[in-house]
């Protein structure tokens, strides 16, 4: 059975995004599975999957902000920004007012640079960084703009926050954003240092925790036939960008790569900036996407089919 859509699966803690593939295409005993962003092997919550052809869909997906809930940990540094790594400080004296946390959290919200922790799947002439760490090597890494949208606390501050101690907070930031590093840098400024204890993502995009199953909710799905149920179809995941709605011929001639006249369908759509041309779906009269097409400004504006799909 041909399987194509998305799926938005709640990632058990312990194992790497790599294992929820593995074990997703067991289940669904199928080959081409794909996952849109990497969470870290400690962290839960929303990791999604794109499944069959919707995996040629992955760069069209509208994930560029995230939402997160993280345990910040402070006085107490380690060399994976996190719980799970190895122990570089440790200042049981800390004493952190939350007024002060208040400022920092002020401080660390809006556009800034971030520099990728060594543990990370960031990949420097081949070799992941998280190899060269745990060889015991660090190299300079470049600094990253990033953007925090929105930095709180998910509970009423207390007056004080001794060692080990610290808030939830709930983060909603652009992607690329390593909320380990946060942590980190919120501990540094703070003066008493920092690490991130629990995470879970609880948004990616327009994909939420709330719409999100277990691997044993997907198997017992499979089970009973109720996999449909679950799957997000690409015109829906698709949301952000324009219809076009394709007669049959014109979805005919979009699948042999053929360009459609902007004319048939009414306005230009509006763009973001003058670099990068607007992108649409195509979607035929039952429902499916066909393609995603680029449109083309000019005295005879079309669109072309970019990513053709059925």
């Amino acid at each position: 059975m041909s399987i194509s859509g998305f799926l938005v699966v709640n990632k058990p803690p312990g194992y790497t995004s790599h294992q929820v593939v593995a074990a997703a295409r067991k289940i669904l005993a199928q080959r081409q599975i794909g996952h849109t962003g990497t969470l870290d092997p400690m962290a839960t919550g929303v990791l999604v999957l794109a499944i069959g052809a919707a995996t040629k869909l992955i760069s069209f997906l509208d994930e560029g902000k995230k939402i997160y809930r993280a345990r910040l940990v402070l006085g107490l540094t380690t060399d994976t920004q996190d719980l799970s790594g190895q122990v570089i400080s440790a200042k049981t004296e800390t004493q952190i007012t939350g007024a002060k946390l208040a400022d920092a959290l002020t401080y660390f919200t809006g556009e800034q640079e971030q520099t990728p922790p060594m543990y990370s799947a960031i990949k420097v002439k081949g070799e992941p960084l998280y190899k060269l760490a745990r060889a015991g090597k660090e190299i300079d890494r470049a600094k990253r703009k990033i953007t925090i949208y929105r930095l709180q606390v998910d509970e009423p501050l207390l007056p004080v926050y001794g060692f080990k101690e610290g808030p939830t907070l709930r983060i909603e930031c652009s992607r690329g954003t390593y909320i380990r590093t946060l942590c980190h840098e919120l501990g540094a400024y703070l003066g008493c240092g920092g690490c991130m204890g629990d995470l879970v993502r609880l948004a990616s995009g327009p994909f939420r925790l709330q719409e999100a199953c277990s691997l044993q909710e997907l198997a017992q799905a499979v089970t009973e036939q109720k996999l449909a149920e679950l799957l997000i179809s690409p015109v829906d995941a698709l949301q952000h960008l324009p219809m076009l709605s394709l007669s049959e011929t014109q979805a005919e001639k979009v699948r042999h790569g053929g360009k459609l006249l902007a004319m048939e369908f009414g306005p230009p759509p509006a763009r973001e900036n003058d670099q990068t041309p607007p992108l649409g779906r195509g979607v035929s009269g039952d429902g499916r996407l066909v393609a995603i097409l680029r449109y083309q400004a000019g005295s005879t504006a079309y669109w072309q089919p970019i990513r053709v799909l059925a």
